[in-house]
């Protein structure tokens, strides 16, 4: 649970963001010099700094999410502000470059936590990160059965346990669990967890998206007994789980006798329907048995309460046994005959889900939903998150080293954007290349994060993530277009080592070509050889020719021959 001084300093979070050169409009974000903001640190209340150079490329992606994040962080009391250092400021976090890659999050004067901003991707990375550090004693990440094991058996007879499990940390749900814990952490004690494996040890379907469940502990008073468990069955938005929540403080079940078209609950009020249970005095300790049977059912779906006819002013038909009331109030309720407990549950969910699926048709209409991250690449991404990768087998560019870089060997460069899920997926396959690479090629292998040094990509007319470009000393930069795979990646570097098409001097070496041992070292890298046979005249055709090799050049093996003799070649197959 949440220490008593988590009030303390709940009032008065600031969140500092310091940037790299970043000129808007909008002055939503404080400028402060890096004197004026340690000035301002005040015991007790939390901030967030992140450096920046006033002579520094733009950063301005990732001070765009930054000004997405100030209006949220500002509801849990955090403000957002910038402070730019000056060439000779002698601060720590504004002497060297790398500072300037990494976020600060201080409670006072006190350093707490330091973030790479490719952490910080977006909005909601921003968010979720600054109230996980911050909350951090409060909200228990946990990697194993065993560790959920033993904080339920320490809940049981005391508390209550919110559970969840996220792909990754800084997505949009894990956002949204934060911002419940900001809200509810002294009620619960929540428990997180981005671990697949123990998701599925508690039985969970549909692992590939993230889950909630409600431990009702409380109830537990024997230890050996475990903690019943509802599952919210909507999308983890901070809306759904306060609606989730609030149905798990509201009674189980309530009895009433009046008109169910007039009755409200907190159910109700939260945009969920109502089932009533009708009973009577003969049968009013079954049926209340029936309902809280049924209430458990559809704990966080429906309020259900328990209808007693006997006193009811209002006459409802006589067969009916069930009355299903939907949200809206202008609709009427439904007068149901059903003697069985799971075809209730089933008119309640199939009712539910019909109203998921319009809303979900609505969203389609209005465009896609950017806040669900479920796609392989982005799990991939977070799956592999703590992979270490071999970097220091690439060389990493900035606006300094760029030019000079390309301009003196012959490099590949992979352009990315750490906020980008299916760059950092790509980066991974890019270091992989190089693994393979190492000691073999004379290429260098280069990569630049275009969050960090935007400007540079610009002038390289790259503008979609990621992107990889080949530079050769004295030619044009020639674009990768193919698999975004490591697999794929290697054959193009491989075969960039020849110039397509390669000019055949004589029919020997057009045999040797066409058999494959000419370049029996790329075979494995290519399906397909071309060989273009044209007599000397043909100028025109040896052009157009000349051009298709030069496109598919990293991707086919491409020769031209044009001698006089070329007809004593027997042409018997393609490679």
């Amino acid at each position: 649970m949440m220490s008593s001084g988590f009030s303390v300093f709940r009032v008065g979070i600031s969140f500092v963001m310091m940037c790299i050169v970043y000129k808007s409009t909008e002055d939503s974000l404080p400028d402060l010099t890096p004197q004026k903001y340690f000035s301002t640190l005040q015991p007790g209340k939390a901030s967030l700094a992140y450096f920046c150079q006033a002579d520094s490329p733009s950063t301005s992606i990732f001070l765009e999410e930054l000004n997405e994040a100030v209006r949220p962080l500002q509801d849990y009391g955090i403000s957002v502000a910038k402070v730019n250092c000056v060439k000779e400021e002698a601060s720590r976090y504004c002497g060297k470059e790398k500072n300037f890659m990494k976020a600060y999050l201080f409670r006072g004067n006190i350093l707490l936590r330091e973030f790479p901003t490719d952490t910080l991707f977006d909005v909601n990375a921003i968010v979720a990160h600054v109230l996980f550090a911050l909350l951090f004693n409060e909200v228990k990440y946990i990697t194993t059965p065993e560790d959920l094991q033993k904080i339920e058996n320490t809940l049981k007879g005391k508390e209550n346990m919110i559970f969840s499990y996220v792909r990754a940390i800084g997505t949009p749900e894990h956002r949204a669990v934060m911002e419940a814990a900001f809200v509810y952490g002294t009620t619960y004690q929540f428990v997180l967890t981005t671990e697949i494996a123990l998701l599925e040890s508690i039985g969970s379907e549909k692992i590939e998206h993230a889950h909630l469940y409600f431990f009702h502990c409380k109830l537990a008073l024997d230890l050996t007994q475990q903690c019943r468990r509802t599952l919210m069955d909507r999308p983890l938005t901070t809306l759904n789980i306060h609606v989730f929540v609030k149905t798990m403080k509201a009674p189980l079940l309530t009895e009433v006798a009046e008109d169910p078209q007039q009755v409200s609950t907190v159910h109700f009020q939260l945009g969920l329907p109502l089932v009533f249970i009708v009973s009577q005095q003969a049968t009013y300790e079954a049926d209340k048995r029936t309902a809280e049977w049924v209430a458990w059912r559809l704990l966080g779906k429906a309020g259900v309460l328990l209808l007693l006819r006997d006193s009811l002013e209002v006459k409802i038909p006589q067969h009916a046994n069930v009355v299903f009331r939907r949200p809206e109030k202008e609709v009427a309720v439904e007068y149901l005959v059903l003697h069985d407990i799971d075809l209730i549950i089933f008119h309640v969910e199939n009712n539910m889900h019909t109203e998921e699926i319009q809303e979900d048709e609505d969203d389609d209409v209005e465009g896609p939903d950017l806040d669900v991250q479920d796609d392989e690449v982005a799990e991939t991404v977070y799956r592999d998150r703590k992979r270490q990768l071999p970097l220091e087998l690439t060389v990493e560019l900035t606006e300094e080293t760029f030019n000079v870089t390309v301009m003196a060997s012959d490099s590949i460069v992979l352009f990315y954007a750490a906020w980008h899920a299916v760059s950092m997926a790509f980066l991974q396959s890019y270091i992989d290349v190089a693994v393979k690479l190492k000691g073999t090629s004379t290429l260098l292998l280069t990569r630049i994060n275009c969050a960090d040094w935007s400007d540079v990509c610009t002038k390289q007319n790259v503008t979609d993530f990621p992107a990889v470009k080949m530079y050769r000393e004295g030619k044009n930069p020639v674009s990768y277009a193919g698999m975004l795979g490591a697999e794929d990646l290697l054959k193009f570097i491989q075969l960039n080592r020849i110039s397509c098409p390669v000019n055949i001097a004589s029919t020997q070496e057009a045999e040797e070509y066409l058999s494959g041992e000419l370049y029996k070292d790329l075979v494995a890298y290519s399906n397909v050889s071309v060989l273009g046979l044209f007599s000397p005249g043909m100028t025109a055709a040896k052009e157009d020719f000349t051009e298709a090799g030069n496109y598919l050049k990293g991707y086919v093996i491409t020769g031209i021959y044009s001698e006089d003799d070329i007809w004593i070649l027997k042409i018997s197959k393609v490679k």
